[in-house]
């Protein structure tokens, strides 16, 4: 399972990145704000986000955090707190979190409740349709809604408040009104790659690649490597170099 910390407490987000990893979780990141929170998951859609109600270092708390998580995202977070007030709770409980933890937190409860708010997150959802795992998905459009078959894009690409999402075979792209951060959690698979905030691209049209830049096929433009992103790009293409 992938974990994202919100944690503004160095000493303490360390502690429980060694926790989650001792339990064989991966930390994608360890945000201190909501504007680091953005940032991270423009690259990383994580499955579940601990978040410390109290950050004193952001203009944000962490309920205005998750109450952010559940304006554009369907991932479930837990908040881990040494406050023990009624009001803090209440406010805290009406974003729906995953789970509440009390500090000082023992740490096999924490990896447990983890786990447990985790699988009743994904029981509530199976019973539906989930666009997690859908080959085909249907999106805002005009008065209703487009299919879109996920094997069929060639990229999608940020636009201001939209993302254009560009299919093989069509002159066009659709235009959708959306952030590309939140449209990118439903194309958690290998064959899709963010290649820079702008662009999550699909590997099983890329056609060819240099030093600055990749080739789609049936796609006449190139598209730029930003250079803090081509080693993970790398390591997702199968390169054989020259002896």
């Amino acid at each position: 399972m992938k974990i994202l910390i919100v944690e503004d407490e160095l000493i303490t987000a360390t502690d429980l990145k060694e926790t989650l990893e001792k339990y064989h979780y991966t930390v994608t990141g360890i945000a201190r704000n909501v504007k680091e929170v953005k940032e991270l998951l423009d690259f990383h859609i994580p499955d579940l986000v601990l978040i410390d109600i109290h950050l004193k270092n952001s203009p944000m708390g962490g309920v205005e955090v998750a109450a952010f998580l559940n304006s554009g995202f369907r991932i479930p977070f837990v908040f881990l707190t040494a406050n023990t007030d009624p009001a803090t709770y209440n406010e805290a409980s009406q974003t729906r979190p995953a789970a509440y933890l009390l500090k000082p937190y023992r740490h096999k409860e924490l990896a447990f409740q983890i786990d447990l708010a985790y699988r009743n997150f994904t029981g509530n959802l199976a019973d539906n349709a989930d666009p997690l795992t859908s080959d085909a998905i249907f999106l805002p459009y005009g008065k209703g809604y487009q299919r879109i078959e996920k094997k069929e894009i060639l990229f999608i690409k940020a636009d201001g408040s939209y993302v254009n999402i560009r299919v093989r075979g069509d002159d066009q792209p659709y235009k959708f009104t959306m952030n590309i951060g939140y449209l990118a959690q439903f194309f958690d698979s290998p064959s899709f790659f963010q290649l820079s905030r702008s662009y999550l691209i699909n590997l099983l049209f890329l056609e060819r690649f240099d030093a600055s830049h990749i080739y789609l096929k049936d796609y006449n433009e190139k598209i730029p490597i930003p250079q803090n992103r081509k080693q993970e790009f790398l390591k997702r293409v199968a390169v054989i170099k020259t002896p």
